[in-house]
């Protein structure tokens, strides 16, 4: 009996232990912060993916996607939008702190949120699709792209500002883009009227007139005052109701981890053409010196880390081709002679193509032109340093092969006769015949004058031998 009581008790505990694990604490379970400031890019869209399976897998009851961003990639924001869409608790965005946005990109995030918020003295809207392709280069059909959307040459500017706004391309653009932030805002039962304005006109909101005109739902000054204003509210996910408990939650910052970080390094546009560069320069050098083995270890790292990194952003391949061509060019001027002609054009092409390399006028995804001068001056002295070493080589007199044998010094291995003046010397690990003017014995040391066919010309060197 004893032993049953203590059995009971203990299944009593360990009922109400879990009871209490699972019911929402005197303050509310915990709520995960994330937070974005600059342009949505491959390496944003996968800290914010895996931050929602964080929050997830750690059972907050909510994530809050705090975001100042003027726009991104279509790529990374539909990728920021479907792990949105797709998450198993409610994702509320936030637009802080004051003074920040959701221009573009953001605002098609903002839409796709639980619950939109905003602080005040920010705004939304402006998310026209810009213009891509060089000429008449444009996507195909079910392609068109959305606010930065850089697919392979992005021109970043709105259609407004296009001579071809009337363009059939064009129109497909803006009316796809239309129709997915009008999908989005009835799926959240926001203004989809202003929505679709926001795409084909370019029109901006501030915080107080969104609220007023149901683009979101919410304005607070902080986030502790937002999640006063959360408290209580029931959100639908995934056919769950979500009843949330903020008013004294705990906030916890979800930080990126080394993967984001290392992404979002190399997919900086600066970082991955350095990279590229770096690359190229490693093999050549590698190549010029076989056996070396660090320069060509680094230059394929480098190389392949670049390359992995331009396939994540707006590449115009114009300007990609047009840096190889330089690099190829500088490469081939240590070996032809060209009289400069090939490195001139090799640092034109060069600074051409890394100039073009990156299409878009997105903040965050341009290429410093002080960076590009600076590679530019370094290729170029580089080439002058290949040149004149090149050069130096070039005059310094043969000491090798069969026009340096002359001068050379060696010893007779054998003579044909005793007294004779015909023998046999080694030089450069091969046997001469040589022949003299004065008689040679063996292991003489004599002096090579000239070549003649496969004969050598010799002259004893008695005085230096003894000296």
């Amino acid at each position: 009996m004893c032993w049953r009581k203590c059995w009971s008790l203990l299944a009593v505990a360990l009922m109400a232990f879990a009871a209490w694990t699972h019911a929402p604490a005197a303050g509310g379970r915990s709520v995960g912060l994330l937070s974005v400031d600059g342009a949505i890019g491959p390496a944003t869209a996968d800290y914010i993916a895996r931050g929602i399976q964080d929050a997830a897998s750690r059972r907050f009851q909510l994530v809050i996607l705090q975001m100042d961003t003027p726009g991104g990639l279509d790529t990374s924001m539909r990728a920021v939008i479907k792990a949105i869409l797709t998450a198993p608790l409610p994702v509320v965005v936030y637009v802080a702190p004051s003074g920040a946005r959701a221009a573009s990109a953001g605002t098609y995030i903002l839409y796709a949120s639980h619950v939109a918020a905003m602080a005040p003295g920010t705004n939304l809207g402006a998310a026209t699709p810009v213009e891509i392709g060089i000429g008449p280069q444009q996507p195909g059909p079910g392609q068109a792209p959305l606010p930065g959307q850089g697919g392979g040459n992005e021109r970043g500017k709105d259609a407004p500002e296009r001579k071809n706004a009337d363009a059939p391309m064009t129109k497909k653009q803006v009316n796809d883009a239309a129709a997915y932030l009008r999908g989005l805002a009835q799926m959240r039962g926001r203004n989809a009227e202003w929505a679709e304005l926001a795409v084909r006109e370019a029109v901006s909101l501030s915080a107080h007139d969104a609220l007023q005109q149901n683009v979101i739902e919410l304005i607070a000054d902080d986030v502790p005052s937002l999640l006063a204003q959360l408290d209580g509210r029931k959100l639908l996910v995934h056919g769950k109701t979500h009843q949330l408990h903020t008013r004294d939650a705990s906030v916890v910052p979800i930080e990126s981890d080394w993967r984001n970080r290392f992404l979002a390094t190399i997919a900086n546009p600066s970082v991955a053409l350095l990279l590229m560069t770096i690359g190229i320069y490693g093999l050549v050098f590698e190549f010029m010196n076989p056996g070396f083995v660090a320069p060509g270890v680094i230059g394929a790292i480098s190389l392949l880390l670049g390359l992995y990194a331009l396939q994540l952003l707006p590449v115009n391949y114009v300007g990609l081709a047009l840096i190889l061509l330089g690099l190829m060019f500088m490469v081939a001027e240590a070996f032809l002679p060209s009289f400069g002609v090939l490195g001139l054009g090799g640092v034109v092409a060069f600074v051409a193509g890394s100039l073009m390399l990156i299409d878009t006028t997105l903040p965050g995804f341009g290429i410093p032109p002080v960076l590009v001068l600076a590679l530019g001056i370094m290729s170029a002295l580089l080439l002058v340093g290949v040149a004149r070493v090149a050069l130096a080589t070039r005059r310094r007199p043969v000491t090798s092969g069969a026009a340096g044998l002359p001068g050379s010094l060696t010893r007779v291995e054998s003579v044909r006769t005793a007294g004779g003046c015909e023998g046999w010397v080694r030089l450069e690990g091969e046997l001469w015949k040589a022949v003299s003017d004065a008689p040679l014995r063996p292991m003489q040391m004599v002096r090579v004058l000239r070549r003649d066919g496969l004969t050598v010309r010799v002259e004893p060197v008695e005085h230096e031998q003894e000296g």
